[in-house]
């Protein structure tokens, strides 16, 4: 028996193309999104453009200058400290609950991960990431709240752009990849107040990482940021 595949909307094709690269940063703050040009890019016409361009701003990545201007929109200090304000309130709240609630081995499992990571190579760094996604997504898994799963992607939507703000920093990632460890750790542990609190610290230096990689950007001189 063969299954029909539908096949991709052109608009989510759209919308998945113009996320990554503003996720990627191929697409900085402030780029200008013409409807006529972004269509003749992408390969669809206007109304299915216009309609990934509304989930984008939909989702806070994109704001609407006039009718016809789209640019991506900004992300500055202030912007980041109220992103962390929330994600704090939620994440920790999902550690806590994983931590009682969730499969012990999964975590295990996660934790030895994290305790063989190797950031020296791209490869390596590449795989961190991707087990990061593996923890978020096990921790969805775990806490088993709809609402605060659906509160959670729309924040994470918003990290990606975040993250590379460290990618370039060694001694970061690799103080990120041991705060992650003992999350992993704690959650295995069904230990709820370490796995809360190891997501608190971890996030108050993400954050402290982040705003201080801003601080250098803004003090380099034009012509070399």
């Amino acid at each position: 028996m063969t299954v029909a595949v539908e096949p991709i909307r052109a608009s989510d094709r759209a919308y998945a193309v113009l996320l990554d690269e503003i996720q990627s940063g191929s697409l900085p703050a402030g780029a200008v999104l013409a409807e006529v040009e972004q269509a003749a890019r992408l390969g669809v016409s206007r109304t299915p453009l216009r309609e990934a361009l509304r989930r984008l701003a939909a989702d806070g990545l994109v704001v609407q200058q006039s009718p016809r201007v789209t640019v991506v929109a900004g992300l500055d200090a202030g912007d980041i400290r109220a992103l962390f304000e929330i994600r704090r309130a939620l994440e920790e709240t999902s550690a806590r609950l994983a931590a009682l609630r969730g499969d012990a081995a999964a975590f295990a499992a996660l934790a030895d991960g994290f305790e063989h990571v190797d950031l020296s190579r791209a490869e390596g760094r590449d795989a961190y990431y991707a087990l990061i996604a593996r923890l978020d997504a096990q921790l969805d898994v775990s806490h088993g709240n709809d609402y605060l799963t659906s509160a959670l992607r729309t924040v994470r939507t918003h990290l990606v752009r975040v993250r590379r703000m460290a990618r370039d920093k060694p001694e970061r990632l690799a103080a990120s990849a041991s705060e992650h460890l003992l999350i992993a750790r704690a959650l295995a542990a069904r230990d709820s107040d370490l796995a809360a609190h190891a997501t608190h610290v971890h996030l108050h230096n993400a954050l402290a990482s982040i705003l201080a990689s801003l601080d250098q950007q803004s003090s380099l001189p034009e012509g070399t940021k």
